[in-house]
């Protein structure tokens, strides 16, 4: 019989945690105590190849919800960019979702890289850069980058209540979630080929624009994901691990040719499973049941995922994430952060959390399971690409423990960064003030209520509503109140 999930937020001490986890039959490292200073393995510097880093804190790109109509930057964008900054994090993994063109944005605020954009791409890095060295003193050591995205099935760049999917195969469970019926069009060759040059042209952006890196998107159940499941495809970006990475090689070589100098990481969603829902028998009126998974029993050998044993796609399966990483160290692509599944039909894998978004389920195990599902993956594939730079995810459920497991994760050689997503939101500094050897402010620490998932499902600005008061107190946090009251 399992465990009741128990929430972190009463756990009083590292032992009491400690002890969580070996009730659970989790391997998840996590130190007693904390070492602060120049000791601390968070501040220790990390140099491979052309890439030299002063420490081992990095930020994840989250995609934004508060761009104006034309994807140009605002307010509440920089002072978010700005906030980053302050993490002291010296490896800015995108600072955000930046679509590639207008009709490759997920919502009609994404921030999109064209020439009307272009100066507030540098104000949005100015502003990173700046409160980066409010809190650290100096920029030295850092390296900055864009993430550039199409979001494929999961278009909207023009009404939140308008899906407009760009999609490379049939799809038998996301096709009917969504809608697409059997002659819905798919991508052709001509048009992938359109959305590499628009890779190349943003990359070429972000470079006139300061950034030291790119990430090509390839997570999440957007475009670059979707490639990597292609299997059903016909033609040249699809069936084989060669054919569906081709568009992947085709953005890196035209990157490399026509962009000097800029380095190129992958952010890569490593395993996946098949599309969950709420269970109606356990659901009632205005609450969620827990997830359980769409019926595939008719659909095996399974052929709509990466990552996952086609014989049982439950179950993960890093055969095909080796040999991407592979390819990777081949074309000498040193940075790789490590993800998993979609926000839109598993968050449970993606995102570990105990409250869900208004459109996912209640967690149908504890999500500290889903933690140590991600750990473990990142270290089984560090051990065997020793040149590449790994960042993990997965931390934030961890809470107010996130540092004793960052620090052993370190130590223990399972990870080279400790990547911070929605912690960030609202506790940027979490990882530099325990590195300190500060006090944690266990109320500013992220309890994963979702509300940073929920608002923008309901059109409303990224933020960390419950505890960041730019947000806590706006019109915005009473729109988000009253929809969640409608349900």
């Amino acid at each position: 019989m399992s465990l009741p999930i128990l929430r972190l937020g009463t756990v009083k001490n590292v032992s009491s945690f400690q002890q969580h986890l070996l009730a659970l039959g989790l391997k998840i490292p996590c130190d007693a105590e904390l070492v602060s200073g120049a000791e601390s393995p968070l501040r220790q510097p990390l140099s491979r190849g052309e890439i030299t880093l002063a420490n081992r804190i990095a930020v994840h790109p989250m995609e934004g919800w508060d761009a104006t109509p034309d994807g140009s930057v605002t307010e509440s964008m920089l002072r978010r960019w700005r906030r980053l900054g302050a993490s002291a994090a010296k490896l800015i993994w995108g600072g955000e979702a930046a679509a590639v063109s207008h009709a490759a944005r997920a919502n009609p605020n994404q921030l999109q890289v064209a020439a009307h954009t272009l100066k507030g791409l540098e104000q949005l890095r100015a502003a990173l850069l700046d409160g980066h060295r409010r809190a650290t003193g100096s920029t030295n050591g850092m390296l900055v980058g864009l993430q550039l995205t199409h979001s494929g099935r999961y278009c909207r760049p023009n009404d939140h209540h308008k899906p407009e999917p760009r999609i490379l195969y049939r799809h038998p469970i996301l096709d009917r979630r969504l809608g697409l019926l059997d002659d819905f069009p798919l991508l052709t060759d001509g048009e992938i080929g359109g959305i590499i040059e628009d890779f190349h042209h943003a990359a070429r952006a972000a470079r006139e624009t300061g950034f030291d890196f790119v990430d090509i998107k390839h997570c999440h159940g957007y475009l670059g994901h979707e490639f990597l499941s292609a299997y059903a495809r016909e033609g040249k970006y699809g069936g084989s691990l060669e054919n569906r990475t081709r568009f992947l090689r085709e953005i890196v070589d035209g990157i490399r040719a026509d962009v000097a100098g800029l380095q190129i990481g992958v952010r890569i969603s490593v395993f996946d499973t098949v599309p969950f829902f709420p269970d109606p028998a356990r659901s009632s009126k205005g609450k969620l049941g827990p997830g359980i998974p769409e019926k595939h029993d008719d659909l095996i050998p399974y052929r709509w995922a990466f990552g996952v044993n086609p014989q049982n796609p439950i179950e993960p399966d890093l055969g095909e994430a080796e040999q991407l990483l592979s390819i990777l160290d081949d074309m000498k692509i040193r940075l790789v952060n490590v993800t998993a599944g979609s926000p839109y039909y598993n968050p449970h894998i993606q995102r570990p959390a105990l409250y869900p978004p208004s459109d996912g389920y209640q967690p149908p195990e504890d999500p500290l399971i889903g933690v140590a599902r991600q750990m473990d993956a990142t270290r089984k594939l560090k051990q065997k690409f020793p040149k590449l730079i790994f960042v993990g995810t997965a931390y934030t459920y961890l809470q107010d423990y996130l540092p004793h497991v960052a620090q052993a994760a370190l130590r223990e050689g399972w990870v080279d960064l400790i990547g911070l997503g929605r912690m960030a939101l609202t506790y940027p500094e979490l990882l530099w003030d325990s590195s300190a050897g500060n006090l944690i402010q266990h109320k500013r620490v992220c309890r994963t209520f979702s509300d940073c998932t929920t608002a923008p499902r309901k059109g409303l600005p990224s933020g960390c509503y419950p505890l960041d008061g730019f947000y806590k107190n706006s019109v915005h946090a009473q729109q988000l109140n009253a929809a969640k009251a409608k349900g």
